[in-house]
């Protein structure tokens, strides 16, 4: 397991660094890339963080990299995010499972949207809770720690020079 998130999470965020990605931008990047990714509504994450790399000219391959690597940990918090909204908002718990959910999504993505409704404004509001402080709190622990990763790579990159 440590060898695949090495090699799959890890080793392509150092590949970035390598490239020129200021520590501050790339963690940045990997905090928006998250917090947005783990957005409750299948299909918002993609454009919506597209828009947010264009307009504050972040890098779109590294932002997107990591929302997709954490689409697999959106699927699995869809339901607590309905959960927490419902707590929030004192509604009733609906009788939700992620398998119903994709399988009305074969009918349609609208008849999805309006079956659903209910729990996508739930899941949005359970995601607006944590959304933001979870992207401010990921931001403020990888600066630091990527600002040190480049640092030892500089140096060894000099010491080879």
């Amino acid at each position: 397991m440590g060898d695949l998130i090495r090699r799959k999470l890890v080793d392509p965020v150092l590949g970035l660094l390598k490239q020129g990605l200021a520590p501050r931008e790339l963690s940045l990047c990997l905090a928006l890339g998250t917090g947005i990714g783990l957005f409750p509504v299948l299909g918002v994450s993609t454009p919506l963080l597209a828009l947010i790399a264009l307009l504050q000219r972040l890098n779109l391959a590294a932002i997107q990299l990591v929302n997709y690597l954490i689409y697999p940990l959106q699927l699995l918090l869809i339901i607590p995010f309905v959960r927490l909204g419902e707590a929030v908002t004192g509604a009733p718990r609906q009788p939700l499972t992620i398998e119903a959910g994709l399988a009305l999504m074969t009918q349609g993505v609208w008849q999805a949207v309006v079956t659903l409704w209910d729990a996508i404004v739930h899941a949005t509001l359970g995601w607006l809770l944590i959304g933001p402080i979870g992207i401010y709190v990921l931001y403020r622990v990888m600066t630091p720690l990527l600002a040190r990763a480049a640092g030892r790579m500089d140096s060894a990159n000099r010491k080879t020079s």
